[in-house]
């Protein structure tokens, strides 16, 4: 099976902890290299935020367990590049 290289997700998570705290509990995952988060809509409780994940081997599992246990919910897999190389989406002119 071929493994998970690149993971998009949309989170709603609360306030605390930050993207930062966030970003480094994801980013300390074994094979996952590279975390960004982005909030794009903030609530009085709650952010809805986008977290994209990098790495040799992103364990979706342990991604999704990492963000409930900071209560936070994965709303959807937005993205997912595998194989041995990330393939960027090719621009088309539609």
């Amino acid at each position: 099976m071929s493994l998970v290289r690149r993971l998009v997700l949309d989170v709603l998570k609360p306030h605390s902890p930050s993207i930062v705290e966030l970003s480094q509990m994801l980013a300390d995952t074994e094979g996952i290299d590279g975390v960004d988060i982005t909030v794009y809509e903030i609530d009085r409780k709650v952010e809805n935020v986008k977290v994209t994940l990098e790495g040799s081997d992103v364990n979706m599992e342990e991604v999704e367990r990492i963000i409930q246990e900071n209560g936070g919910t994965v709303h959807s897999v937005d993205k997912v590049s595998t194989g041995r190389k990330i393939v960027e989406e090719a621009r088309t002119l539609q």
